[in-house]
């Protein structure tokens, strides 16, 4: 599969994710106008967030698709970090505001008992079956492409299923038993788990825009492309950086100083072929070293 057709997937991907957001929107809107629960207030805050998420993440997926040009030699990949660290930061801000409103709610003791509860309760199962759908062609989209923007928005909509499954819990509670306090519990519980998740996405676009190392376990599984292709005598240098869903690697290898420059090129060509192969994402430099020179470092 080349690139063309793995841009093809993502932005398949991307829009799925926004249509999904926008449907899951309106259809909250009206629950929370049918029921009053701070709990769909929670999933409706959330499902506003995966809108706004998901029409960042199309964006950069459609821009950081666009070729390396002049001004963007390495490309512009770097706009898949940049939205998803403003994303998280929105996403801690939400979270803060939900969280807020339900203190005080509990506080003041004067929890209101949500109306309609079966309505709600429709509305949330009917988001948790589209949200499930939507996640299970996410991930076939990441597995065969590897783009991170596409992965991460799939853990972050799995992640929706946990304030989801509150919301029911919560509107079933009040209606069957009349605990309307824990409409309130729950937005708390769903505003946290929203924050832990924008820290965690907020984080790792944040170590990739400070030019952060590859996963170890992608170096590692390098180093031994590297370390047993023919030819190859030893490597050093093993350099790597991220940029959104791309990871730039620089490797020194050390080649037998007698053969000719042609046979090197050859040489650092098929390492170079057998490393994309396994790490489709990666954008990889070579530098040739005769056998016992350290290079210039």
């Amino acid at each position: 599969m080349n690139r063309t057709d793995h841009t093809r997937l993502n932005l398949s991907a991307g829009v799925l994710s926004v249509l999904v957001a926008f449907v899951l929107v309106i259809a909250k809107l009206w629950a929370l106008s049918e029921t009053g629960a701070l709990s769909v207030a929670a999933t409706l805050a959330d499902s506003a967030m995966d809108l706004m998420m998901s029409l960042g993440g199309l964006a950069a997926i459609a821009y950081a698709a666009k070729p390396a040009d002049e001004d963007h030699a390495f490309g512009h990949t770097s706009a898949e970090d940049l939205a998803a660290l403003a994303q998280s930061l929105f996403i801690i801000a939400s979270a803060g505001v939900i969280t807020f409103a339900a203190v005080m709610r509990l506080l003041a003791g004067d929890s209101v008992m949500p109306q309609q509860e079966e309505k709600g309760i429709a509305v949330v199962v009917f988001a948790i079956v589209v949200t499930g759908g939507l996640v299970f062609w996410q991930r076939r989209v990441a597995v065969k492409t590897g783009n991170k923007v596409v992965a991460a928005d799939s853990l972050h909509y799995i992640g929706d299923m946990v304030p989801n499954l509150g919301a029911v819990v919560a509107l079933y509670a009040s209606s069957r038993f009349g605990l309307n306090e824990i409409d309130s519990v729950v937005a708390i519980g769903a505003a946290l788990f929203m924050a832990f998740g924008a820290i965690r996405i907020g984080k790792a676009a944040w170590d990739a825009l400070m030019d952060r190392r590859a996963d170890p376990a992608m170096l590692e599984g390098i180093a031994k492309i590297a370390g047993s292709y023919p030819g190859v005598h030893g490597f050093h240098d093993l350099k790597s950086r991220q940029a959104g869903s791309r990871v730039f690697v620089n490797l020194h290898i050390e080649l037998d100083g007698d053969q000719t420059l042609t046979e090197a090129h050859a040489i650092g060509a098929g390492l170079r072929r057998a490393i994309i192969a396994a790490y489709p994402n990666a954008d990889v430099l070579i530098h040739k070293d005769p056998l016992g020179d350290p290079g210039d470092d």
